[in-house]
């Protein structure tokens, strides 16, 4: 089930990019103009986690924070045109988790969500680092591939993109998204980079299986494409 996010932003054109690029990723979003709005539509829709702006009609994000710690413990992320350090404080302080100055790159946005949700799912159960195909298995616990019963060796970070791609079955990453999510939002490097560990990759993986194979989906990324059973 898709992790829910209701974004509070009364900036049309904010709030159109940040639904945009989170329903992108697999969120599913809903979006409130005013705090009022969005104090209304948190009980109802019962996200995830809210990304909420300061300056709102009806009710400002310091009273829509109130009224939200008042019933939930829900990660809320604080988005504002003030860079203050009372400010920040101030946010924190009343029980936001993050905090968010405008402008601000979706790709800072994207993976301040992310760390969040890791931080309040320490709860969950881990999710498993091991996964089992048909003469592969790919184990991110003692980081070895084994390709039909055959340890090979392999660079950590393919491996872990290996393990990102098939954790998603049949699912198109772009290469921008593995480069955000494998080697990280502050990564600087070419995306070329991903081309580059999809070829060794299939070197080490090449007519391993008819079940399973690493696919490009031309103009877009890469897939782990695995048969119909």
């Amino acid at each position: 089930m898709a992790q829910k996010v209701l974004i509070v932003e009364d900036d049309n054109n904010i709030a159109e990019l940040l639904h945009l690029y989170l329903e992108k990723e697999g969120y599913e979003t809903q979006v409130s103009r005013d705090g009022g709005t969005a104090v209304e539509q948190f009980h109802a829709f019962q996200p995830d986690l809210v990304l909420l702006d300061l300056m709102l009609p009806v009710l400002d994000g310091w009273a829509v924070l109130k009224k939200i710690r008042e019933s939930a413990k829900t990660p809320v992320i604080m988005l504002t045109a003030k860079g203050e350090t009372t400010d920040k404080v101030s946010g924190l302080e009343m029980g936001a988790d993050d905090y968010i100055v405008k402008p601000f790159v979706m790709k800072e946005v994207l993976a301040r969500i992310h760390a969040v949700m890791r931080r309040v799912g320490g709860d969950e159960e881990p999710k498993a680092k091991k996964l089992a195909f048909d003469k592969l298995v790919i184990n991110l616990d003692s980081y070895e591939l084994l390709v039909d019963g055959k340890r090979v060796d392999t660079p950590p970070k393919e491996l872990e993109l290996l393990f990102h791609l098939a954790s998603s079955p049949n699912r198109v990453f772009t290469r921008n998204q593995l480069l955000d999510e494998v080697w990280g939002f502050d990564y600087f490097g070419d995306s070329r980079t991903v081309d580059v560990h999809i070829k060794r990759l299939r070197e080490k993986l090449e007519e391993v299986s008819d079940q399973w194979r690493l696919k490009t989906v031309w103009g877009v990324g890469y897939k782990f494409e695995v048969a119909a059973q």
